[in-house]
């Protein structure tokens, strides 16, 4: 099952992918990692969903990478009286403590840390941004608002706040309990909502430590304005478009994407672009004109990942959105344009190690000689990161002696991960590099692929060796 292209996709799971069968023609049609989104999912649509995937993973001897994404802090105003409320631009509306059931005058917002925060001059956005407005007077009981943009509003709508630094942390205790059941599982991922600081990031590491990796989903402003120290934090990013776009005006959500795209990939980590990607094909066979440019954009842009949501996880054509934007990525990293993007983009390596010269290295000698394969011996997986970071010409072949890293390196620009035992010396290095590399597809006898690996074997961090072999008949050198 190697796949034709470098960019990874991540297909969310959900009504519409509950079989195993579905989910098995998802992994076929070109999933990568399967997303469970613990918004929409229990425990034992947690479990249930886990055990389908790993024997899906059985059975095609592929590594699959299971990313879990906790819902966070979600926000919502109280109930109403009489049924939903008209607002009217101009409108005087009070958000309070009062518990008592609202009108077209005032509602409850039964949070009390977000109205001690409130600051004159925030704005408010409720039911994903369709109704505005903007904070005249606060106090700590209270918030009286404007109505910038009016509209309906009804019971237990969600509401944004794009200027307010939230005082409380994005683990909710739903996500707690959420989050113990995930590394109970064994997922490969786990994805934080609402990130506004590092400290949320590091919040969820402490529990996590070594089980998985972390997510950071970038769609606040508070994110965007601390970006950089929660990249340094977080072992990958998701541009969240969905309320990135709700927070922040729509016409920069084109530019934000890029800057956390090119943010991230300056540092090696992982990136993924998310939300309405095909979004027509929740309910058409096919998708816009327009969406095809999107999906287009994220991988010229060298995205690590692309993902579909509700495409997936509850529309009609889930195994054809997955094929659709499989063959959308394959065609657009065909073309010459493709290639002279991500050389351009190329930046030397903050604070470089002497992994990160190999890497370099290997990058550069690999495409001097046309090599088929960068086979990467790695027990953590940094080897095969460091190397993606580069994006090569030449597929990356990871071979990693834990599970764990090949499902997590599932989610990787351009790698191919594959779980075998480490190597016994130089010689089985180079030797089983070849095997594979012609077992897997990557090469063909008298190719040349280029090896990297550290000496000594099994020592993580001590990647310091760069080998050029030619592939013979029966795989080995």
């Amino acid at each position: 099952m190697r796949r034709l292209r470098r960019v990874k996709i991540i297909a969310t799971l959900g009504p519409a992918s509950v079989e195993k069968t579905v989910v098995a023609g998802l992994s076929t049609a070109g999933a990568d990692v399967f997303r469970i989104n613990m918004s929409h999912t229990d425990h034992a649509g947690l479990a249930a969903y886990v055990r389908m995937i790993r024997e899906i993973e059985a059975e095609t001897g592929r590594a699959i990478g299971i990313l879990v994404d906790l819902q966070g802090p979600k926000l919502r105003i109280g109930a109403f009286a009489d049924g939903p409320v008209h607002l009217r631009k101009g409108d005087h509306f009070l958000l309070d403590a009062d518990p008592t059931p609202g009108d077209a005058t005032r509602v409850q917002l039964p949070h009390p840390e977000i109205l001690q925060a409130l600051k004159v001059g925030d704005a408010i956005l409720i039911d994903d941004g369709k109704v505005r407005l903007h904070v005249v007077e606060t106090s700590d009981v209270m918030a009286r608002a404007v109505v910038d943009i009016g509209g309906r509003v009804s019971n237990r709508k969600g509401v944004s706040l794009p200027d307010t630094d939230i005082p409380i942390t994005s683990m909710t205790p739903k996500d707690r309990a959420d989050l113990d059941a995930a590394l109970i599982e064994g997922v490969d991922w786990v994805a934080i909502s609402f990130v506004q600081r590092a400290e949320d990031v590091l919040e969820v590491k402490r529990v996590v430590g070594s089980r998985a990796l972390v997510m950071a989903k970038i769609e606040k402003p508070q994110a965007i304005a601390r970006l950089d120290e929660i990249i340094e934090h977080a072992d990958a990013l998701m541009v969240a478009r969905g309320d990135l776009g709700v927070e922040v005006p729509l016409e920069k959500v084109p530019s934000l994407q890029k800057r956390i795209t090119r943010a991230a990939r300056r540092l090696g980590k992982p990136v993924v672009v998310a939300t309405q990607m095909l979004e027509s094909m929740i309910l058409a066979p096919l998708p816009t004109r327009a969406e095809v440019s999107d999906v287009a954009t994220a991988v010229y842009e060298g995205a690590d990942a692309v993902m579909l949501s509700a495409e997936s996880a509850a529309g009609q054509y889930p195994i054809e959105a997955v094929a659709t934007m499989s063959r959308i990525a394959e065609e657009v990293e065909t073309d010459g344009v493709y290639r002279s993007i991500l050389n351009a983009q190329r930046n030397a390596p903050p604070n470089p190690t002497a992994a990160d010269a190999i890497a370099v290295a290997a990058r550069d000698v690999a495409e001097t000689l046309d090599s088929m394969a960068i086979c990467a011996w790695t027990a953590s997986g940094a080897t095969a990161l460091r190397i993606a970071r580069e994006r090569p010409r030449p597929p990356i072949l990871a071979l990693t002696p834990n599970r764990d890293t090949a499902r997590r390196l599932a989610l990787v620009w351009g790698v191919h991960a594959l779980e075998t035992q480490d190597a016994r010396d130089v010689e089985d290095m180079v030797d089983r590099a070849c095997v594979n590399s012609l077992r897997e597809g990557f090469a063909s006898p008298g190719d040349r692929v280029i090896i990297v690996a550290g000496m000594p074997f099994g020592s993580p961090g001590a990647t310091n060796m760069v080998r050029l072999a030619l592939v013979g008949e029966e795989g080995g050198v």
